[in-house]
């Protein structure tokens, strides 16, 4: 009898099967990658030969340079150094989603923008960057999101923002806000909840991803310790910004992955460059949410993670602001997530 697989999987996104002949055996055989596109799923093994055992399972695979966020809930906010807009610390649930592992570089930025050519995508500002293995800065929230859409059609994916509500005509210039279609299986810039929770890695309770101090070892920030009049959980041996990427000129951005990952497998969430997230600025809602996008309308997108000019109360991971979405910094930069769609 041929083995036929019925697989339950996340739209959008590419799984693995792997078989094995005997559970005892310590690695698995990988028999083929699917992309699922409807779920539930058939599969049918036309290659396993007759009258004999096997076994099988299924894993989920990221795109290229992504990690997996699983699902879950976290404890969203912080308001233990007087950090009033991260409050009040509330339950969040966040569907399982995939994050890039780097912020998007220069290159990476140069690469997608160059799709533009007879595709109807116009930028307000050109991206700069140290070098190309460094984060793209000095780009503003509307640009951020058109790249993201042309990141996902020049890849074939479905883009995630649109100009009506209707979700027909694909966001590429102008500075109108976009809408969103949350279900699609493109590219775009997290919400709030989404780059907090990957942020953490995992842990809770901490001030940074990696736990409740900072020194330059961690992170390309500005120091300022309690030596210096500063933080008590900033306990770098000197004040000032990263010695490593300042030329003696000017301080400035790090390559990408400079830093050990968090928990999640994710590189630089603190500290290089502020990251913009999806939300308009405003205050928490109390009481547990899921999935929560923020507020319906706002002056201000939320940025978020701190940069190398910023100190190490930037750094933390419920530290939030907001700035007008036109803004653009050599401070300034972003990394994109992919949902995970479920049937």
């Amino acid at each position: 009898m041929v083995p036929r697989l019925t697989i339950v999987g996340s739209i959008g996104a590419t799984h693995q099967i792997q078989y094995c002949t005997n559970l005892n055996q310590p690695q698995w055989i990988v028999l083929t990658n699917l992309l699922v596109s409807e779920s539930p799923c058939r599969f049918v093994d036309m290659s396993a030969p007759a009258a004999s055992r096997r076994f099988y399972r299924v894993t989920k695979l990221s795109p290229d340079g992504m990690v997996l966020i699983p699902a879950g809930s976290f404890s969203m906010g912080d308001g233990s150094d007087g950090n009033t807009p991260s409050l009040p610390v509330h339950t969040v649930y966040v569907s399982e989603f995939f994050m890039d592992r780097y912020e998007v570089t220069k290159a990476l930025w140069d690469t997608v923008k160059a799709y533009n050519g007879g595709n109807g995508y116009s930028y307000e500002n050109a991206g700069a960057g140290k070098a190309a293995n460094h984060p793209v800065h000095s780009v503003n929230w509307r640009d951020c999101v058109k790249w993201c859409n042309a990141r996902s059609q020049r890849e074939g994916r479905t883009p995630c923002y649109y100009n009506d509500a209707g979700l027909t005509s694909v966001y590429k210039s102008g500075t109108n806000a976009p809408f969103v279609k949350w279900n699609a299986n493109g590219y775009r810039l997290p919400t709030e909840a989404e780059w907090e929770k990957a942020a953490r890695g995992g842990a809770s309770g901490q001030r940074f991803l990696w736990g409740n101090t900072i020194s330059w070892s961690q992170a390309n920030y500005r120091a300022f310790p309690l030596s210096a009049g500063g933080y008590v959980y900033d306990i770098n041996a000197t004040a000032g910004y990263t010695p490593a990427f300042n030329d003696g000129v000017a301080p400035y951005t790090s390559p990408v992955g400079s830093f050990a990952a968090n928990g999640y497998g994710l590189h630089d969430m603190a500290g290089n460059v502020w990251e913009w997230c999806w939300d308009w600025y405003g205050n928490y809602a109390a009481g547990s949410q899921n999935d929560p996008t923020g507020p319906a309308t706002g002056t201000c997108r939320t940025f978020r993670g701190g940069s190398w000019f910023s100190d190490a109360r930037d750094a933390r991971c419920a530290q939030r602001y907001g700035f007008d979405p036109s803004g653009k910094f050599d401070t300034f930069g972003f990394r994109t997530v992919i949902s995970a769609c479920q049937p």
